[in-house]
């Protein structure tokens, strides 16, 4: 269990706004500079095949210029396997990947690719990289995620998220209940449990309570705050909404 929530912030679509017109700015870099200074515990960047936001020379800056640990999403391919090798992020987050998608739309299948999925995980993890798989609240993935190896998992939010948003307060309770049972039990069965997809200021809270849950990874929502009120303001104001709400929790429990 964590007593401490971590914040990972992902600067992805810092990159997607600069590629739209080309050039270099708005800087995703810059971006993760500012996250630090306002709280963030670490940087997040899906270099994905097609190069849609994140490119190969942000990967290169990221992990030259900042202090902040880095978190390279990525898909189970030779190509992005040889790059996590020859960057050495301090985290891998392996996660499905599909060319047509808007965004990640579910967790990894772990346990129906235990087979493809070994050798990824073997090989970063013998290069001393954590490595974290993104999965639906699901025992079964989790079983299957410690079972090739993983030492962390990170939960998708985004179904809670998509009911909290439709006003649906029983699906939204009944999925924010699996992905409690499920930190519960992944933390039982010795892995790190993370989570993240879709949160928001409204959402963010029930799930930073969850005390089993170390790490809490937020993107598209910040940097479209940012546009309101700057990026700084907006993760200052995520942060303090974690950390009120595990403070909460930490505090009912002690009760």
């Amino acid at each position: 269990m964590s007593t401490d929530l971590r914040l990972g912030v992902n600067v992805d679509h810092v990159a997607t706004i600069r590629n739209a017109r080309g050039g270099g700015h708005p800087d995703p870099v810059r971006a993760a500079r500012a996250a630090a200074q306002a709280g963030a515990d670490s940087i997040v960047a899906h270099l994905r095949e097609d190069r849609r936001h994140i490119s190969g020379d942000d990967l290169v800056r990221l992990m030259g210029d900042l202090d902040l640990p880095l978190t390279l999403e990525m898909a189970a391919t030779d190509e992005m396997l040889d790059t996590a090798l020859q960057h050495r992020p301090q985290t891998v987050c392996i996660v499905p990947e599909k060319r047509q998608e808007r965004t990640t739309e579910g967790g990894l299948d772990v346990a129906a690719g235990h087979n493809h999925l070994t050798r990824f995980v073997d090989a970063l993890v013998g290069s001393r990289i954590i490595v974290s798989m993104f999965i639906e609240p699901d025992p079964r993935q989790l079983d299957a995620s410690r079972s090739i190896g993983a030492p962390a998992v990170e939960l998708h939010t985004g179904a809670y998220c998509e009911a909290v948003i439709a006003g649906d307060e029983a699906l939204s309770a009944r999925e924010l209940g699996r992905i409690a049972e499920a930190a519960i039990y992944g933390v039982e069965i010795g892995l790190e449990v993370h989570a993240g997809h879709g949160l928001t200021f409204d959402t963010v809270g029930p799930v930073a309570a969850i005390e089993e849950i170390a790490e809490l990874n937020i993107g598209h929502f910040l940097i479209g705050e940012a546009i309101f009120g700057g990026l700084e303001s907006a993760i200052v104001r995520m942060r303090s909404l974690m950390d009120l709400a595990r403070a909460d929790a930490a505090g009912s429990a002690g009760a």
